[in-house]
């Protein structure tokens, strides 16, 4: 048996096939074409290898199970670069070449680039990690999903959550790209709405080592007693190594996609104590979750990380339209997707018809030791219903 491989740097922008044997059943009719745009170099590689990981398991896993509705499952993997432009090609490389099904890439830039090919190359894609209002707003198209929170959802919890928060005087540390800028905007909006004072506001750009320009500014106002955070990759790593070092951590820190686990594991205590929103967590208390985790933990000895969580429901999304449409064309998955109800590690959902948006529970928690080891804890769920109605922007 011939596993898929995680891409090596040197095969920057090249797809490899996962070849897994399948059940008799499952070869009798077209096979499900999978295409994941992932960052296996530059600043997201850390968790594309995560993505890789769940992508490559989840299609293991079916064809185990003898397909998807009568269907072996193929994948091929290609590695964007961490660039908007390196993700639209190796989309339309992979899309071209048939693996027309695709799971998204992790930066809201990128996955906003390939949406403008989707119906030229014949193709369609569930989004996972990218959480800008963006791909389900102003920027929708018909054939792009987002299986995951968006950003006006986490904010929405936050906004719940806030209500509790006593710290009034806030610095905003945001990345200084769509997704960064976008959270930065829905977060000062919402403390204006709670009262809260936003007396700092500061963009890194992406790439950017040294925080302790920023971080000066931040303790050159003592009074500031919380901090919202907005970054990502390799950036977010450092600048949670550095307000550590530099004495931040006796502020209130929430982030927004802060509180990941491979933030949690590459930066020793750094994070302990920090709030903030979980995309995904094991401890979901759900059939389909107890199953992926028992699954999982047994070929890999852990449980699934937040990005393999969201990574693995991507791919089942598409499961999930394939079955309904009985196609694996993309434009009979994506129309027997949306509006779609369906059964996910989450529990059951909508993919909801105004602007392919999965409707789900969100969750705030901690960075807390769980026996001897330092990961995200969910301390609050908040059910659907606060989930914020379509904005109309959306025109499909």
């Amino acid at each position: 048996m011939t596993h898929q491989r995680f891409l090596p740097r040197r095969l920057a922008g090249l797809a490899l096939a996962a070849i897994i044997p399948l059940s008799a059943a499952a070869a009798d009719k077209d096979p499900i074409r999978i295409g994941t745009v992932t960052s296996v170099s530059g600043v997201f590689s850390q968790q594309g290898e995560e993505v890789q990981r769940a992508v490559q398991f989840a299609v293991e896993q079916a064809n185990r199970k003898g397909g998807i509705d009568g269907r072996a499952v193929e994948l091929k993997i290609a590695d964007d670069e961490s660039t908007p432009d390196a993700g639209r090609r190796a989309a339309e490389k992979l899309a071209r070449d048939g693996h027309n099904l695709l799971v998204a890439p992790i930066a809201s830039s990128i996955t906003l680039a390939v949406g403008q090919g989707l119906e030229r190359w014949d193709a369609m894609q569930v989004v996972h990690l990218s959480k800008a209002d963006r791909i389900t707003g102003d920027s929708c198209k018909p054939r792009m999903f987002r299986s995951s929170h968006s950003d006006s959802m986490d904010l929405a919890m936050f906004d719940e959550w806030l209500k509790e928060v006593p710290e009034k005087k806030f610095a905003v540390v945001g990345a200084d790209y769509v997704w960064g800028r976008d959270s930065a905007e829905h977060f000062q909006h919402s403390a204006a709405r709670l009262g809260k004072e936003i007396a700092l506001s500061v963009f890194p750009p992406v790439g950017t080592k040294d925080f302790a320009p920023y971080i000066a500014q931040i303790k050159a106002q003592p009074d500031i007693d919380g901090i919202w955070v907005a970054l990502v990759g390799r950036d977010l790593i450092a600048f949670a190594k550095q307000a550590h070092e530099f004495g931040l951590t006796d502020k209130r820190i929430i982030g927004h996609a802060y509180i990941m686990n491979f933030v949690v594991n590459a930066t020793g205590d750094a994070t302990q104590g920090v709030w903030g929103n979980i995309g995904y967590s094991p401890d979901i208390d759900t059939a389909r979750n107890h199953e992926f985790v028992t699954e999982f933990q047994e070929k890999y000895g852990r449980a699934p990380t937040d990005n393999e969580g969201q990574a693995y429901n991507a791919v089942q999304t598409i499961f999930e339209g394939v079955k309904l449409a009985g196609s694996t064309k993309p434009g009979e998955v994506s129309r027997a997707l949306r509006g779609a109800t369906y059964d996910t590690i989450y529990g059951p959902a909508t993919m909801r018809a105004e602007d392919n948006q999965l409707v789900l529970p969100t969750y705030i928690g901690q960075v807390e030791a769980v026996d001897g080891k330092l990961r995200p804890v969910v301390k609050q769920a908040f059910g659907p219903d606060i989930v914020p109605a379509p904005t109309g922007e959306c025109k499909m």
